[in-house]
């Protein structure tokens, strides 16, 4: 049976986009420390912004939010070819029981090829590689919907290897991460977070460091402030935008999202590759791409209160789509750290230049700036060159 959904609670991101679109939580925040929430948030009202049109494989209109095709033309990724053969872990606490099927008829609606258990594509272990699975959660369950269709729209000739982890403590969900590398998998996307503590560089050490895989984590959707794993020095900490279309050469415009996470850790060292000035240890994020909910994205969920086509939002966005972003642009070498990759490329991304997620000084890590700032990091994907080697 299924555990309760987590109460709503009314996000952060909700009076800054009050003129746009109410949302809830799909996870409760956490009440204890080394336990994580996830990051997806989901529209409950509102008017969201326009989107280029879509089209299903069938000719009728899309559903409401950002598909594959708006997804892929924003950020010009190759995704009618790149990508075939590597697969993007998705790591989440608990299990959702309709995701094979809510996957399928997600990738059906927008014509994407068919990626299922029995083709070889799509595998759904429990936290140690078994078939035992965890505890249902519908909340969870979002957000794993999330997940997986956002690496779809992004790489879909990408297969998916699902990892639930029994709960949501940071041992069970780092010891998701470690079985989902032992798997094979080369790009690990994270989409959930919790408060620093003491025991972080002891987690690292334990579960996010992984030479030679990508792994992403989302920077949270509190506005300014930092959360742990998106602050470990080994992963790519994703930060979120407002993507909306616009009469530009690109066709699209981006700025910060006021709900992303950033700032500098309390805990964990600089990287070597990190080079902003008014951040003694970690600074986040380093990339970033779409979560704000008022041009949030279309998503298929069955297992939760309201089952149907929904529209999301949150840096649960955006870390799928960055680790599918890695996916298309081929496998790491050997022994590299794939987060250092953008900031040897810094020319290959859209640099976000405008908004804020608060106050702070110095005021790089909480608003758009030419160049790095924390809520976007170095920017968003202009092709997958800023995500190789």
């Amino acid at each position: 049976m299924a555990t309760p959904l987590a109460q709503a609670a009314t996000s952060p991101s909700v009076a800054a986009n009050a003129a746009h679109v109410t949302t809830v939580r799909s996870c409760a925040a956490p009440t204890h420390r080394d336990v994580m929430a996830c990051q997806a948030l989901k529209v409950t009202g509102g008017t969201l912004a326009p989107a280029a049109a879509e089209r299903t494989a069938t000719g009728a209109a899309a559903p409401s939010g950002l598909g594959p095709s708006s997804l892929q033309s924003a950020y010009k990724l190759p995704s009618a070819t790149a990508g075939s053969g590597r697969t993007v872990a998705i790591v989440d606490a608990y299990d959702d029981p309709n995701a094979a099927s809510d996957l399928a008829a997600y990738r059906s609606q927008y014509g994407l090829p068919a990626c299922t258990t029995a083709n070889g594509c799509f595998k759904k272990v429990g936290q140690t590689g078994t078939s035992t699975l965890p505890s249902a959660n519908a909340g969870w369950a979002e957000e794993i919907s999330l997940d997986l269709d956002m690496v779809s729209a992004a790489c879909p000739n990408c297969k998916i290897l699902l990892v639930e982890a029994k709960s949501s403590s940071m041992a069970n969900l780092g010891t998701a991460v470690n079985t989902a590398v032992s798997l094979g998998a080369k790009y690990v996307s994270n989409s959930y977070g919790g408060g620093e503590s003491s025991s972080d560089t002891s987690y690292d050490t334990q579960y996010f460091n992984h030479p030679g895989v990508a792994i992403t984590v989302s920077s949270g959707d509190g506005g300014y402030g930092v959360e742990y794993p998106a602050s470990s020095r080994y992963v790519t900490a994703v930060g979120g935008t407002s993507l909306k279309p616009a009469s530009t050469s690109r066709g699209w415009s981006e700025s910060v999202w006021s709900g992303a996470g950033s700032g500098c850790s309390a805990y964990d060292a600089k990287p070597s590759w990190q080079k902003d000035t008014g951040c003694a240890r970690r600074t986040v994020a380093d990339v970033s791409a779409v979560a704000d909910p008022a041009t949030g994205v279309a998503v298929y969920d069955t297992y939760g209160g309201d089952p149907g086509w929904e529209v999301f939002g949150g840096t649960s966005a955006s870390s799928p789509l960055i680790a599918a972003v890695y996916a298309l642009a081929g496998t790491p070498s050997s022994g590299s750290t794939p987060a250092s990759f953008p900031y040897a490329h810094t020319g290959s991304l859209n640099d976000v230049t405008s908004g804020s997620n608060g106050s702070c000084s110095p005021s790089y890590l909480c608003t758009g700036a030419g160049g790095y700032d924390g809520p976007s990091g170095l920017g968003t994907p202009n092709g997958t060159a800023a995500f190789t080697g």
